[in-house]
């Protein structure tokens, strides 16, 4: 299933994201919980529905946050569900349902099994099989003693993929190194930069295939999370190095949601303004956004759960 609001929201919003990936059969992508803040909610929200010129996905959400439920929907009989289940606040199983003429699609559907071992290091092992009960993968995530994770290991009908990483730190920056199989896929360097009167954290993400520099993107942003500048490169073999390709600046409105994105490349210049209007909930979550000049737009109808300390309380649709 692919996931039309996050993918736009890489693109707009404040940093949530942290990474928004779903698990996809062969990609081996550590188990993540989704919670409310990762889609820029704020308030007990229960129910999401974002509306696109593109589609319609609406989230469901616990009252403790969590995410429970994505419907993604084509058309009245075209539309794709994800189920999320947890036991304490820890992931245990996700199901993918593929609807098509508004029936069930058992080729297509999958259900991803975990289950956390913690005797020693923690070890989750996740297992991947299609409706028609058919093993697909299994995926098998070992985390140290400070919880980082070091090693995947990948098993399924096409043989074991090896995934090693390994974390090293030089005056005060933090070097993450994947290595798949032997060969160097990825490497993450993490550190902080004073900048006149604040400070700056950047991330440095090198790209490799089949163990060679492919690409690379440097990010720059503040103590808050929030992405202010971004450098993408291309690697010139004969130069050797990576070469800057293209900058992106990011600036915010007061209240902290994105107000400008600007694309800088060669002599070129472009520039997107970011409109919201927001609802009557304290605090606010924005319904409606307007992406300026192409009057892109995306609104958001938001549900919230009673608030049952004072009584009183949001629980309705917001937006037109």
């Amino acid at each position: 299933m692919i996931n039309l609001y996050c993918v736009k929201s890489l693109l707009s919003r404040i940093p949530l994201l942290l990474l928004m990936l779903t698990f996809y059969p062969g990609r081996a992508q550590e188990p993540k919980v989704f919670t409310t803040e990762d889609y820029g909610l704020s308030g007990k929200v229960k129910r999401c529905l974002v509306i696109t010129d593109y589609g319609k996905e609406a989230f469901d959400f616990r009252e403790d946050g969590l995410l429970e439920k994505i419907t993604t929907v084509y058309s009245e009989q075209d539309y794709d569900i994800t189920y999320y289940r947890y036991k304490n606040g820890t992931l245990t199983e996700k199901r993918l349902e593929n609807y098509r003429e508004d029936k069930l699609d058992r080729q297509t559907s999958i259900a991803h099994l975990f289950r956390i071992d913690t005797l020693r290091n923690k070890i989750i092992r996740e297992q991947i099989y299609s409706y028609q009960k058919e093993f697909l993968d299994q995926f098998e995530y070992v985390y140290d003693a400070r919880g980082n994770l070091i090693g995947i290991t990948r098993t399924s009908n096409e043989g074991i993929d090896h995934t090693l990483i390994s974390y090293d730190t030089l005056k005060g920056e933090v070097t993450k190194t994947i290595e798949v199989n032997g060969l160097i896929e990825k490497s993450v360097r993490s550190a902080e930069k004073k900048e006149k009167d604040r400070t700056l954290k950047v991330e440095l993400v090198k790209e490799y295939l089949k163990g060679d520099p492919f690409r690379a993107t440097e990010t720059f942003r503040d103590t808050m999370g929030r992405k202010l500048r971004e450098l993408e490169y291309a690697y010139d073999s004969d130069k050797e190095s990576f070469v800057k390709a293209v900058e992106w600046v990011f600036t915010y409105d007061d209240n902290g949601f994105l107000k400008s994105r600007v694309r800088k490349q060669e002599k070129q210049e472009s520039k997107q303004e970011y409109i919201y209007q927001f609802d009557a909930h304290d605090p606010p979550n924005w319904i409606k956004e307007i992406i300026t000049p192409q009057n892109q737009y995306t609104t958001r109808r938001i549900t919230y759960y009673e608030e049952k300390a004072s009584g009183k309380g949001e629980n309705g649709e917001k937006g037109r």
